[in-house]
């Protein structure tokens, strides 16, 4: 009897115990999805406001089959491109100064041109070289992130490190998912790093930021010269927000579209991390002494991460701002994915090679730089139109001919456009220098197929006669 009784009672207490153990579980995991969805704790869940991105109507919208049909057609007239580049030359008679300017058909037949095998000085539409080599190797649909990392100090301090991974258009605020620019936000990375510190136990640390992406050589050759006040190139860097440029109470309200050029900083990631700081200091967490560069711990996973717009997105924001900065950081992208040097110089190399390999002729071709900033390099309207026909045909370097400005529409030669009928038609790249104008690109015919153009002007008397001799030329390409 007493052993029925006792067997009982131990039956009692399991039951309890497990019903208790239900109870504690169901509490437990009840309030764990609370603190998830209050962000107290890492979790999916959130009561944050989601961000949903927005797309304008459209301006203008024109058939597929009206202005393209077959994109190999060579069937442009000859004689009428002759007369286009010929009303050219004689207007050159007037501004003066060497030109090379050419047409090509979308296979890549030079239909007319004059001088096209000089090399010239180019300007910005050096970048379409860079960019198309960078679409080619690099996975354009990749993203470049910023994160942090808690590394435990043996004094018992605890030290976070900024670690940049190229991401040149931070944000200073919260992430924004609508724009390119800032679409990874230094306050969205404080947020969320700063939640972590506090799940450890901790609200004060020192700060060290890890700028080491691209080594110990920032500037390209001719830049310096040129650039004395520092508005067109701030150091190719492992961070930067808004990409160096101090606005001074002046910024636009929409940081994709601007087209002033304020005093841009010479030491960006410096600068990103300051930003950090104060961005830390709002969520509570204090950073004791001064800020010191170094390295992020290797072994171990970030504490928080920020994501970029995709590579495919910054190309877009790089050529239709001609963002020097940007495009010398795309080179060096491309130097480190294809193991050349991580320089400047190594940059130039790799997008050489590139192009050599794509057989795009390189001959005439002097690379100071990635960005076409600088008097000194030189290149062939030959060249240009070779890029453009890869263009045309898109294939893995997509990303360079979908970032291209439109006529019309957006970006360098947004108003360049002589005729309204033809807005969307015409996608180039412009370039302008002291003594140079020039522009490349490739159109779309009103009678179907498509065409690439080049014309580079350098040394005119009259720069500005030159610039409207070139929109003139460019307006009736699509009629050809």
């Amino acid at each position: 009897m007493d052993d029925i009784d006792g067997y009982r009672a131990v039956r009692r207490r399991r039951t309890v115990t497990v019903a208790v153990s239900v109870v504690v579980t169901a509490v437990l995991c009840v309030g764990y999805v609370v603190a998830d969805i209050c962000d107290v704790v890492p979790g999916v869940l959130t009561m944050r406001q989601v961000d949903r991105p927005t797309v304008a109507a459209a301006k203008q919208s024109i058939e597929a089959a009206d202005v393209v049909s077959d994109l190999g057609s060579s069937n442009i007239d000859a004689s009428a491109a002759n007369a286009l580049i010929g009303a050219f030359s004689s207007a050159a008679d007037g501004f003066g100064g060497d030109y090379s300017i050419a047409i090509a058909d979308a296979s890549g037949k030079v239909v007319a041109e004059r001088n096209i095998d000089t090399p010239r000085t180019p300007a910005s539409t050096m970048k379409t070289l860079t960019a198309y080599a960078a679409a080619s190797e690099l996975d354009m649909g990749s993203t470049l992130d910023t994160q942090t990392y808690l590394e435990q100090v043996q004094d018992g301090t605890a030290r976070l490190v900024l670690k940049g991974n190229g991401d040149m258009l931070l944000g200073a605020g919260l992430s924004d998912s609508n724009h390119v620019n800032g679409r990874a936000g230094l306050g969205t990375l404080a947020a969320d790093t700063a939640q972590a510190l506090r799940q450890r136990g901790i609200t004060a640390v020192t700060l060290m930021y890890d700028d080491s992406l691209f080594g110990e050589n920032r500037w390209p050759q001719g830049i310096a010269e040129l650039d004395t006040d520092h508005v067109y190139y701030a150091p190719s860097s492992s961070m930067a927000v808004d990409g160096g440029r101090n606005w001074n109470g002046a910024k636009p309200s929409d940081p994709d579209q601007f087209t002033s050029y304020p005093a841009l900083s010479m030491h960006p990631a410096a600068d990103a991390a300051s930003v950090f700081v104060q961005r830390l200091a709002e969520q509570g967490i204090t950073v004791q002494g001064s800020v010191e560069q170094g390295t992020a711990p290797q072994s171990t996973s970030p504490l928080a991460s920020v994501r970029s717009a995709s590579l495919s997105e910054v190309m877009a924001f790089t050529l239709r701002h001609s963002d020097n900065s940007l495009a010398e950081e795309f080179g060096r992208l491309l130097a480190l994915k294809t193991g050349a040097d991580n320089s400047p110089e190594g940059a130039v190399r790799a997008v050489k090679s590139v192009l050599e390999r794509e057989g795009i002729s390189t001959q005439g071709l002097d690379m100071r730089n990635c960005s076409g900033l600088t008097e000194d390099s030189k290149l062939t309207a030959r060249t240009l139109l070779e890029v453009q026909r890869r263009n045309l045909t898109a294939g893995s370097g997509a990303a360079a001919a979908e970032g291209l400005s439109i006529a019309g529409f957006v970006g360098t030669a947004a108003n360049r456009l002589l005729d309204a009928s033809e807005a969307g038609l015409i996608r180039a790249k412009t370039g302008s220098l002291g003594d140079v104008t020039s522009m490349t690109g490739n159109v779309s015919r009103i009678n179907g197929g498509a065409l690439s153009f080049a014309v580079i002007v350098n040394n005119p008397t009259d720069l500005s006669a030159a610039k409207s001799a070139i929109d003139k030329f460019v307006a009736g390409l699509p009629r050809l």
